[in-house]
């Protein structure tokens, strides 16, 4: 096809410019965001010689929208294009650094018109594992909120309560997540109130909690350490801060509640995709993570062609940068963080249990080598339709020999 669309995206409308194999402008019209523009689109290609043999490739900048999601369903092939890598498109032609719509739309159908080897189109994902990615990565979402709700009640406690936070410390400070301890906080949310508070109270709040042992001694231990005198603010600035203590546990409440609904949702429908027993064979990979993996490597197996393209979307591949007698291998800074996530995790927690993972990386500081070589061992199962195998893996372990015994 001889003929190649670039659509500037907006918000209520979007500019597309149809070029030729010389960058001649073919046609350029400016759309609406609804079904009308859509078919106003559809004419424009098909005017321009656009047929189901021959479909004209489209670039834009974002994978995402109503838009994409027509398009793609039309069979033609989208290129997603990263916008910084047109701004340096755009500077190739001039560098009084005007912009237009119209001037980015044809940037975009010039870089499929010159590069369009050097990009990928969207891949082509089932619906299952699209649905997948939303839920894996609203949950993930969820899990940063709660996160940060966590830190701004923590950080607020302490100007105010510091007894409470010594009193579900727990040697750990995301215990304000617990249920027991967020229902105590809600009928202790200042000093006054909890040197008011009694263990009956208590008692029922763990209860409606889920809490069911060891409940009576439980909240006894919690009636004493609340007691405990403090430094105070004063009256009516502790008032205040109780009030927007309740505020912030309401937030946080809510950041759990959603994240443990995602969770469940999301390992609901990764248990009907055909990769879950390979993806969950790997011992690091559960319900929940390998819902992540899935969610941002797709299903579509054409999307890398190779384990090395896949670990350089992972970020985990470092990065050589050779000029003249300098050379230096660094990490990769550009990368997927949702996967990059995720892959700490398995990292970690392969080393932090005993198997053949932990036998061939015994220090830490190699954590990103080992999810790099887990990333090729998965590209690898799924390409061959295999379940992990830890001798394939990492080879046979060593025999340990016993040391003789001191004389």
């Amino acid at each position: 096809m001889n003929r190649y669309c670039g659509i500037d995206w907006a918000e209520g409308h979007h500019d597309i410019a149809i070029v030729d194999q010389d960058g001649t402008l073919v046609s350029k019209k400016r759309i609406t965001d609804d079904p009308a523009g859509f078919a106003t689109l559809t004419q424009l290609l098909t005017e321009a010689g656009d047929t189901a043999e021959n479909p004209i490739p489209v670039a834009i900048e974002t994978p995402r929208g109503l838009m994409v999601t027509a398009i793609r369903a039309t069979g033609r092939p989208v290129y997603a294009i990263n916008p910084m890598a047109v701004a340096r498109y755009r500077e190739r032609h001039s560098v009084a650094r005007a912009k237009s719509d119209h001037a980015d739309a044809m940037t975009l159908a010039n870089i499929l018109r010159v590069d369009a080897r050097m990009h990928r189109q969207i891949p082509a994902d089932s619906e299952l594992a699209q649905a997948i990615a939303v839920l894996a990565r609203a949950q993930q979402d969820a899990v940063w909120r709660r996160t940060k709700a966590i830190n701004e009640l923590r950080s607020l406690l302490r100007e105010y309560h510091p007894m409470s936070l010594a009193t579900f410390a727990d040697n750990s400070a995301t215990s304000l997540a617990k249920p027991e301890v967020r229902a105590v906080l809600a009928i202790a949310s200042t000093p006054a109130a909890a040197m008011k508070l009694t263990a009956t109270r208590v008692c029922t709040a763990l209860r409606r909690a889920g809490r069911q042992r060891g409940i009576i001694e439980l909240a006894a231990d919690i009636v004493e350490r609340l007691r405990h005198p403090g430094l105070r603010q004063p009256e009516l600035v502790e008032k205040a801060m109780g009030r927007q203590c309740l505020a912030l546990l309401a937030t946080l409440n809510a950041a759990c509640s959603g994240a443990d609904d995602l969770e469940q949702a999301a390992a609901e429908e990764f248990r009907h995709h055909p990769d879950y027993s390979i993806i969950t064979s790997f011992p690091d990979l559960a319900d929940l993570t390998g819902a992540r993996v899935l969610a941002e490597i797709g299903d579509d197996r054409t999307r890398f062609a190779d384990a090395r393209a896949l670990k350089a979307y992972a970020g985990t591949a470092p990065v050589t940068r050779a000029s003249g007698r300098t050379i230096s291998i660094t990490f990769r800074r550009i990368k997927i963080d949702r996967l990059a996530a995720v892959g700490w995790v398995r990292g970690f927690s392969a080393l932090s249990h005993p198997g053949p993972a932990r036998e061939h990386y015994l220090h830490p500081a190699a954590s990103r080598h080992l999810v790099n070589k887990m990333l090729g061992q998965l590209h690898y199962c799924l390409q061959n339709r295999e379940p992990f195998d830890s001798i394939k893996a990492f080879g046979q372990a060593p025999a340990h020999t016993p040391e003789p015994a001191a004389a």
